[in-house]
C-alpha cells in the first residue's frame, strides 16, 4: 500500500440492525493483498497480509497512520463521552498523592504523585523508630523528605517513559535505575549517588529488568536479552570502574530466561533461570561478589519448578516435585539437596509464592478461586488470614525489611477500594494503614458483587466474579462487559477499578470470567487451558457468557467482550467460535496472529512460548491443532459483531502487526463490523504511560463500549 492509495478500498459490509453508531461511517483503508505462502508439514499457508509485519517500511507506518485516521473520523461523536469520562476519572481521583511509607533500612521510602503530573516522585524520610510517618488527607509532602527520583523530570521532551530497575544498595547511598523511552523495554541503566543527588558516569545500555547489589554496594548485577527479546545474560558492573563489565552466566537454551535478585536477608545473590515448566538456581554469598555462582540443589530437572529464599542457616523452597499445586520446605545451606517439609500439598490449595522474614514466613496462595495469605513459624506452625467479602483479592507486598515483626498486604474487592495493612505477627491484628481514597462520595453499599458459575461444556464449573450497581436486577435489561485472559496461569482476581465506576454508574454490569488456561483454580486449571487443552479457554468464555445471559445479568445484544494480549487472542478466538453472542469485543495488544508467530523462531519469545502454545514448528499435530483455533486464521464469511483493536507500535510482546494484520482480513473476508484498529505510535505493551495519557486511552475504550450499548451521555 502506498500514501496514495490508503483510504481507498472496501466499504464494510454492516447488516441492518448492528448495534453501535454508524454516523459519519467513512470508507477504511484497504491493506493490498500480497500473498505469502509459507509450506509447513505439507500444508500451504497463504498470509496475504505478511508486509505489514515490516515497521521499518514506509507503506506500513502509512498504513497504521490511515487506520488511525479512520479509527478516529469513525469515533468523532464519542469526543464529548470521551471526556465526560475523562473528566470522571480525574475528580473521583485523589490526584495529589502518597503511598505508604515501606521500611528500607535507616529510610522510610514512599512514591507521591501531584496534581498535574504525569508520574510518581520517589522520595524518603529516615526512620525514627519502627513505626510509618503519618500521612496527610491531602498528601502534601512529609517532613524531611528527600526526593529520590522524580519520573517527571526524566520523562521531560519524551512521549514516552518507563522505570525499569529501581533498587537501593544495602547501605542506601546509591540508586540503579533502568529508564525507556520508546516503549520496547529495553533500559538504560544509570547509578545516582543519593548523598550528593548526582548521576554517576556508569551506564549501561540494553538492560533488562530486575538486578541486584553485592552487600558492599561496589558491584551492581543485572540481566540483557538477546535479538527474541529473551532475558538471557547476566553481567557484573563495577561502580565506577572503566573495566568491561563481567559476564557471569549465559542461559544458552532458548526455552529459558534468566534473572538475577538478592535475598530479603540480603546474604545472598540469586542467579535463576525458568522456562514455562522447569527452573534452576544458583546462589552466592552477597559479600563475595566476584566468586562463583554454586547450583542449588539438584539442578536443571524438566518439569520441575522452584523458587528459593533465604532465613538464617537455610534456604526456603517452594517446589512441585510430585506435588502439582506446590510444595514449602527447605533445605541447609550447608546442604541444598535435603529437604524438610513445612507445608504439605494439598489438591484443594496452590501455593504460589513465598517470602522469608528473620521470624516467620509469608505464603501466597489461593482457593476456591480466591487468593489468600498463610504465616508460618520458623518451626512449620501456621495459621491463614480470614476475610469477609464473597470477593476479594489479598496478597503480601513483601516489603525489604527482613527484621521486620509485622506483613504488609495489600487488599482489595470489586467495590472496596485498595488497602494497605500491616498484619501484626504475634498479635495477630490487622492494622489498616492507607485505603485509596475514591472522591465524590463514593459508597460501597451503592454497589454489590457476586460469585457465580456457569458450567462449561464438558461439565467443569467455571468461576465469573461480578460486580453491578445495587439497583441493577438480573432481569435481563443490563449491559454487560465481560472479561477474560485465560493464559501462563495468570489470574485475573477481583480488583477495585475507578475508571471501571463510569460504567458501573451508568447502569453496566462488569463481570470477569475465570476461564480455564489461567491459575484461579489451581495448577490443573492452567493445565487444562495450555497446549492441546487451549480450546477449554475459549468455550469456558462462551459459556460464562451464555450464562450471563441465562442468569439474567445481561442480554446477546448487551453483551460485550475484552481481553488483551493472550486475552486478546481470546477475543479473536470467540470472535470466530461464537460471534453471535457479542454485540461487540475490543481486543487490546492482541495475540490474534498465534500461529505464524509460533510458527518463527526469529521473532520475539517464540521459543520459550513452545511450552505454552505447543511447537507447531517440528509438531504436526501442534500446528493442526494450533491452526484450527488462530484467529487470524479462521476469519470466516460471516456477520462479526464491531471489533476495536488497539495497539502499540513499539510493543516487543505482541508485535502490532498481529492486530493490523487481523483487521485487514477481517475487512477483507468477514461482514459485520466495524473493524476498528488504532495503534499507539510511542508506546509499548502497555499502552500509553503517563497516567493522564492512560486515563484518556482507557477513556476511549469506555466510551466506545457504551456507544454499543446506546449509552452515549
Amino acid at each position: 500500500m502506498t500514501p496514495e492509495t490508503a483510504g481507498q478500498g472496501l466499504v464494510d459490509r454492516v447488516p441492518a440492525g448492528a448495534v453501535g453508531s454508524l454516523i459519519g461511517m467513512q470508507t477504511p483503508p484497504t491493506a493490498n493483498r500480497h500473498d505469502t505462502v509459507r509450506e509447513h508439514h505439507g500444508d500451504a499457508v497463504v498470509d496475504p497480509y505478511a508486509w505489514l509485519e515490516n515497521a521499518e517500511n514506509s507503506e506500513t507506518i502509512d498504513y497504521l497512520k490511515a487506520e488511525n485516521a479512520y479509527t478516529e473520523s469513525m469515533t468523532e461523536h464519542l469526543k464529548p463521552l470521551r471526556e465526560s469520562i475523562f473528566d470522571e476519572i480525574k475528580r473521583r481521583t485523589q490526584e495529589t498523592d502518597l503511598s505508604v511509607p515501606v521500611r528500607k533500612g535507616d529510610w522510610w521510602t514512599y512514591n507521591r504523585t501531584m496534581e498535574g503530573k504525569q508520574y510518581p516522585i520517589h522520595c524518603r524520610v529516615k526512620a525514627n523508630g519502627d513505626t510509618p510517618p503519618e500521612l496527610s488527607e491531602n498528601g502534601s509532602p512529609l517532613p524531611g523528605e528527600e526526593i529520590v527520583l522524580d519520573q517527571n523530570v526524566l520523562a521531560e521532551g519524551h512521549d514516552f517513559f518507563s522505570l525499569g530497575v529501581y533498587d537501593f544498595s544495602v547501605d542506601g547511598n546509591v540508586l540503579a535505575y533502568g529508564v525507556d523511552f520508546a516503549g520496547n523495554e529495553r533500559f538504560t541503566l544509570r547509578f545516582r549517588d543519593l548523598r550528593t543527588g548526582d548521576d554517576l558516569s556508569d551506564s549501561v545500555l540494553g538492560v533488562f529488568y530486575g538486578g541486584a547489589w553485592s552487600a558492599d554496594g561496589e558491584y551492581f548485577f543485572y540481566s540483557t536479552v538477546d535479538d527474541a527479546w529473551r532475558p538471557h545474560q547476566v553481567w557484573r558492573h563495577r561502580l565506577g570502574s572503566s573495566e568491561d563489565d563481567v559476564l557471569v552466566f549465559e542461559e544458552t537454551d532458548e526455552r529459558f530466561w534468566c534473572g538475577v535478585e538478592l535475598s530479603r536477608s540480603e546474604k545472598y545473590l540469586f542467579c535463576e533461570s525458568h522456562s514455562k515448566i522447569t527452573s534452576e538456581v544458583r546462589f552466592l554469598a552477597a559479600d563475595d561478589p566476584t566468586g562463583e555462582f554454586v547450583l542449588f540443589g539438584h539442578g536443571r530437572r524438566t518439569g520441575i519448578e522452584l523458587s528459593i529464599d533465604h532465613q538464617g542457616d537455610r534456604f526456603i523452597v517452594l517446589h512441585n516435585e510430585d506435588a502439582p499445586n506446590f510444595v514449602l520446605g527447605y533445605t541447609p545451606v550447608t546442604d541444598t539437596t535435603a529437604f524438610t517439609e513445612l507445608v504439605p500439598h494439598r489438591d484443594d490449595t496452590r501455593l504460589e509464592s513465598v517470602a522469608a522474614f528473620d521470624g516467620y514466613l509469608a505464603v501466597s496462595l489461593r482457593r476456591n478461586g480466591l487468593t489468600g495469605i498463610r504465616i508460618v513459624d520458623n518451626a512449620g506452625a501456621g495459621h491463614d488470614l480470614a476475610f469477609d467479602e464473597v470477593l476479594y483479592s489479598v496478597s503480601p507486598m513483601f516489603g525489604p525489611e527482613y527484621h521486620a515483626t509485622s506483613l504488609r498486604l495489600s487488599y482489595q474487592s470489586m467495590v472496596s477500594p485498595d488497602s494497605v495493612y500491616d498484619y501484626d505477627i504475634a498479635g495477630r491484628e490487622l492494622l489498616l494503614r492507607k485505603q485509596k481514597a475514591v472522591l465524590g462520595g463514593y459508597d460501597p453499599a451503592a454497589y454489590q458483587q457476586h460469585r457465580l458459575w456457569a458450567t462449561a461444556s464438558d461439565g467443569t464449573q467455571v468461576p465469573i466474579s461480578i460486580v453491578a450497581r445495587a439497583d441493577v436486577a438480573a432481569d435481563g435489561s443490563a449491559p454487560c462487559l465481560l472479561y477474560g485472559y485465560g493464559s501462563y496461569e495468570t489470574s485475573i482476581d477481583p480488583y477495585f477499578s475507578i475508571p471501571r465506576l463510569s460504567l458501573l454508574d451508568r447502569g453496566v454490569v462488569y463481570a470477569i470470567a475465570h476461564v480455564r488456561g489461567g491459575g484461579e483454580m489451581g495448577r490443573h486449571w492452567y493445565e487444562d487451558g495450555k497446549l492441546l487443552n487451549k480450546k477449554n479457554t475459549f468455550t469456558d468464555f462462551v459459556s460464562c457468557a451464555d450464562h450471563m445471559v441465562e442468569s439474567g445479568w445481561s442480554a446477546p445484544d448487551k453483551l460485550v467482550a475484552r481481553g488483551g494480549s493472550a486475552g486478546g487472542l481470546l477475543m479473536g478466538a470467540v470472535a470466530n467460535l461464537a460471534p453471535s453472542r457479542f454485540a461487540g469485543i475490543c481486543a487490546q495488544v492482541p495475540f490474534v496472529d498465534s500461529l505464524n508467530t509460533i510458527l518463527d523462531p526469529t521473532k520475539p519469545l517464540t521459543v520459550i512460548e513452545w511450552d505454552e502454545w505447543g511447537d507447531p514448528l517440528h509438531d504436526a499435530d501442534v500446528y493442526a491443532y494450533m491452526k484450527s483455533y488462530a484467529p487470524y486464521e479462521n476469519v470466516a464469511d460471516v456477520a462479526y459483531p464491531p471489533i476495536l483493536s488497539v495497539t502499540s507500535l513499539n510493543d516487543t510482546r505482541v508485535g502490532f502487526h498481529e492486530p493490523a494484520k487481523w483487521t485487514a482480513r477481517l475487512r477483507h473476508d468477514a461482514q459485520g463490523g466495524p473493524f476498528l484498529l488504532k495503534t499507539e505510535m510511542e508506546a509499548g505493551h502497555g499502552g500509553r504511560s503517563g497516567r493522564y495519557d492512560a486515563w484518556h486511552e482507557e477513556a476511549f475504550n469506555l466510551a466506545w463500549t457504551l456507544d454499543l450499548y446506546g449509552l452515549r451521555e
